[in-house]
């Protein structure tokens, strides 16, 4: 196991009825931004809950975040800060409207430039309005860290930053906000968080048996549970399972002294910035191909993940990985999601821009940094 500093701020407050609590945790006297994306808050509730729960603190509400968060509409929320002189940040949503607030926060501090410079550039966060979140979507795991990701549609690009300066001060996590949810929705929430375990726990052995074993618990789990969510909406016991899953597998614990990948997300972010898939559904499509390109290296821990998931103990290696690959597809296809390009109607030609722009950044993704445009290529032209 490599060396690692690990640290946690976030306050989790979790189960039923627990919205009501977010008022006490926001400091007295603060002048709050409410943000919220495309108006189902306003449907299942959330809204009147935490509109009440905020009762006497001044209140600027900012809506319309995208599921994508756009850098354009989140610069708009920017000037309303600096206008209203707003201190404390509450989101309340899904994991994309915590990822534009985050990015919110740290641009309304940025002094040196353009914010769009924190992505690019990873120009470093040094201040941040503080965050509170109401999640209405498990999925991201942004509730527990402090990664955001920002779509810019002038220049057709999804990038990413992390930071501590943005991680939520708390989370108020209600399973039952999962009961309204429509089935795409839970089932890309279910997929997301099966990935990100996957994105930390499929490189390479360090020998972290801890690190494997809770990301194997929390894969399982989502397995599990996440077809009794879809089967049964208002199954609470189920709901709360998931959404705790979802939590675990991002919140930078099972991460900690093991390599990551992140190849399949990078990959997986150019299909959202050409074609608008949802992200989920691009990490459906991307990982199978990226399993089975780096087979070799990814050996060991693809052997691991068949036979402490999906059961799969007989054959030789290759057929194993085979098995393993085919498990894991036939898991995103029985919650609701297509693994391949012609799918979502993705044009041949996509791949030849994916890889062009890779190729102009300059630099090669994965646990070892060996995948670059031709690698990508393949991986790409295997899900056609």
């Amino acid at each position: 196991m490599y060396n690692f500093e690990y640290q946690n701020p976030v306050k989790i407050i979790f189960g039923k009825g627990e919205i009501k609590k977010v008022g006490t945790n926001i400091p007295s006297g603060a002048k709050i931004l409410l943000t919220y994306g495309g108006g189902s808050i306003f449907k299942n509730g959330v809204y009147e809950q935490v509109k009440a729960a905020i009762k006497g603190f001044e209140v600027v509400e900012f809506g319309g975040i995208e599921p994508n968060p756009h850098y354009e509409t989140l610069m708009k929320a920017v000037e309303v800060v600096k206008n209203e002189n707003i201190t404390f940040l509450l989101s309340v949503g899904g994991g994309s409207v915590l990822d534009g607030t985050k990015f919110i926060a740290a641009a309304a501090c940025f002094q040196n430039g353009d914010p769009w410079l924190i992505l690019t550039k990873r120009a470093p966060v040094v201040d941040a309005i503080p965050i509170g979140a109401v999640i209405t979507l498990p999925a991201t795991g942004s509730e527990m860290n402090g990664n955001s990701v920002v779509t810019r549609i002038e220049t057709t690009e999804k990038l990413s930053f992390a930071s501590q300066k943005v991680m939520p001060v708390f989370s108020v996590l209600d399973p039952e906000v999962i009961f309204s949810l429509p089935e795409k929705q839970v089932a890309n929430g279910v997929v997301d968080a099966f990935v990100h375990v996957i994105e930390q726990y499929l490189t390479f052995p360090v020998n972290s048996p801890i690190q494997d074993r809770f990301s194997e618990s929390i894969l399982k789990t989502l397995v599990e549970e996440g077809p009794k969510v879809l089967a049964d909406r208002n199954n609470y016991e189920a709901a709360a399972n998931f959404m705790w899953s979802a939590t675990m597998a991002l919140n930078g614990l099972i991460g900690v002294g093991v390599p990551q990948d992140w190849a399949t997300h990078m990959i997986g972010h150019e299909l959202t910035a050409y074609h608008g898939i949802d992200h989920a559904r691009t990490l459906a499509i991307v990982l199978p191909g990226v399993m089975n390109i780096k087979r070799t290296l990814k050996k060991d821990k693809i052997l691991q993940l068949g036979e402490r998931v999906w059961g799969i103990i007989d054959g030789t290696d290759d057929e194993r990985i085979d098995q393993t690959i085919q498990k894991t597809v036939d898991f995103f296809e029985s919650v609701g999601l297509p693994t391949r390009l012609p799918d979502y109607d993705v044009p041949t030609e996509t791949i030849d821009t994916i890889c062009t722009r890779f190729e102009k950044r300059g630099y090669k993704i994965g646990e070892k940094a060996d995948i670059g445009p031709a690698e990508i290529r393949t991986i790409l032209e295997s899900r056609l």
